[in-house]
């Protein structure tokens, strides 16, 4: 492993204070210990990068690599209606992976982490062979019995999506392509920065968790396959209108022909799809557009089985579960 002292790199990497008053003890001992508050549900997810799969020297640097590790894990909390209270990393390091680079990748969490008062709490550091891997995991905590799940869809419910679909892909072609040392034109740099530094929609997850019931998820494996997640825990159709899926300017001006492909299928924007009642749709779409963020309603439930189908002009079409897949 490229670290000198395991030790010595774990007082690096430890926070010099923590945001959570419920928080004991971090890392420094075997284990964290934390208080639970009362009448709220904890929320735990975790999820894996590996170099070579999820980036590469070319497409992230280091402090970008710990941004979004930590990034999307946030991004499913929010997903659950939850806030974000703590995490912990395990990485393992090959010797290719200098010291100095793994505190950056420690300092792109911390960016995020200090932006939504989270503590890091503990973890494991290791040696691997030839590939980085990093695991993080994240602790939040929800109202009791406000979760948003994805099988919370009804008939008769909207459908609705955050922000704009299809930039994560789109700024990854231009990655793999043209790697992140390219001088980018502005509007190359939107779509880079879409993939490289997400936006967890935290916020507004919160705000859906005071409504009395939404379904959703976020999108990390693009939207056809998230649509798809939400109709079959809920049996029932979720019906997708293509002309009201939003799609940037940056995206349509860099390749519009493809667009729609890649907010179909090319995930990694972790905004929010979800369902819920048209009673509830006018005071959610007013209080986020009170604070600047665009929500839009791209289609409708129906009664079913649990499919997707895209409205294309006239035509129905069924919107098969295909996206991203680590095995595929």
């Amino acid at each position: 492993m490229s670290i000198k002292d395991e030790f010595a790199f774990i007082k690096m990497i430890k926070p010099k204070k923590s945001h959570s008053q419920h928080l004991i003890t971090g890392i420094g001992d075997d284990a964290a210990l934390i208080r639970p508050m009362g009448e709220m549900d904890q929320i735990i997810c975790m999820d894996t990068m590996v170099e070579g799969i999820h980036f590469t020297r070319d497409t992230m640097s280091p402090f970008d690599i710990g941004y979004k590790a930590v990034a999307v894990n946030i991004s499913d909390i929010a997903a659950m209606g939850g806030k974000p209270l703590y995490y912990l990393v395990s990485i393992a390091v090959p010797k290719k992976w200098s010291q100095d680079e793994l505190i950056a990748i420690y300092d792109g969490m911390k960016e995020l982490s200090d932006t939504y008062k989270i503590d890091l709490i503990g973890g494991d550091t290791v040696s691997s062979p030839d590939t980085l891997m990093i695991t993080v995991t994240v602790m939040g905590q929800v109202q009791r019995d406000k979760q948003l799940l994805r099988s919370n869809a009804r008939v008769g419910d909207v459908v609705f999506v955050t922000g704009t679909i299809g930039d994560s892909a789109a700024g990854l072609e231009l990655l793999l392509d043209k790697s992140r040392h390219h001088s980018f034109q502005a509007i190359e740099e939107q779509l880079v920065r879409r993939h490289q530094h997400p936006s967890p929609r935290v916020e507004i997850g919160h705000s859906l968790s005071l409504f009395d019931r939404v379904s959703l998820n976020d999108i990390s494996d693009g939207l056809a396959s998230e649509t798809n997640e939400i109709a079959e825990s809920s049996k029932v159709n979720l019906v997708i209108d293509e002309a009201k899926i939003p799609l940037s300017a940056a995206l349509l001006h860099y390749n519009k022909s493809r667009a729609l492909e890649w907010a179909l299928y090319g995930g990694e924007d972790f905004e929010l799809i979800g369902t819920m009642a048209p009673k509830d749709w006018e005071q959610f779409h007013n209080i986020n557009q009170m604070s600047g963020i665009l929500v839009t309603v791209i289609g409708y439930v129906q009664e079913g089985n649990g499919e997707v189908f895209l409205l294309k002009n006239e035509d129905i079409i069924p919107l098969k579960k295909k996206g991203y897949n680590h095995f595929k």
